[in-house]
């Protein structure tokens, strides 16, 4: 039986020029509530350049600070306008590695540390369906709680998460594109791994 063969995509950095974790809070936000917000979370980032929070526990943070209290649904509206913001920063030269595995007829997953909400409404748009992110949780009241419902889906994460829906390792050829460390596991998980910004290992 022949392989399938899977295309799997890093989205900050690698389809995207910049981190849109820190745009789309700029997104949400006025300039000046956006500097001020970042001078209250300053604690959290230096903590994490000096590696005494992991980069999940500063990032979810930061999160909580924005976003804690928001209806999820005006959260995911915001994501959604974010998603036509997205495309002035994109890659053009990973832009045209994807088209090229969708004109192929691979499956395609954008696996990513970003917000699911605001990648996947890009993704749908650019007929990408598979988005395996980092969820947000909501209380009973369809609020967010500043909390993230699943693990960062960075380094090791990415392979298991990739793993939970396409176990059949042995079945399929993976292709993967990445642009960082947290990158790494998963380009050499795959079968023809690519660093877009030239990083090696």
């Amino acid at each position: 039986m022949e392989k399938r063969t899977i295309a799997v995509f890093d989205f900050d950095g690698t389809i995207t020029k910049k981190n849109t974790f820190t745009e789309f809070i700029k997104f949400t936000r006025s300039k000046l509530g956006f500097i001020l917000g970042f001078v209250v979370c300053i604690p959290y980032i230096l903590s994490y350049k000096w590696k005494i929070l992991p980069n999940y526990v500063a990032k979810q943070k930061i999160f909580s600070y924005f976003f804690k209290g928001m209806k999820y649904s005006a959260f995911c509206e915001y994501s959604n306008k974010f998603s036509a913001v997205i495309d002035s920063f994109i890659r053009e030269e990973t832009i045209t590695k994807l088209r090229s595995h969708q004109k192929q007829g691979h499956k395609i997953y954008v696996i990513s540390a970003g917000g699911e909400e605001w990648i996947k409404y890009w993704c749908k748009k650019n007929g990408i369906d598979n988005v395996l992110a980092t969820k947000s949780e909501t209380d009973s009241k369809d609020c967010l709680t500043g909390r993230f419902l699943s693990k960062n889906c960075y380094g090791e994460e990415k392979v298991r998460r990739l793993l939970e829906v396409e176990p059949d390792r042995e079945n399929y050829i993976l292709y993967a594109y990445g642009d960082s460390a947290g990158d790494i596991p998963m380009i050499n998980f795959s079968d023809h791994g690519e660093f877009v910004n030239n990083l090696r290992v």
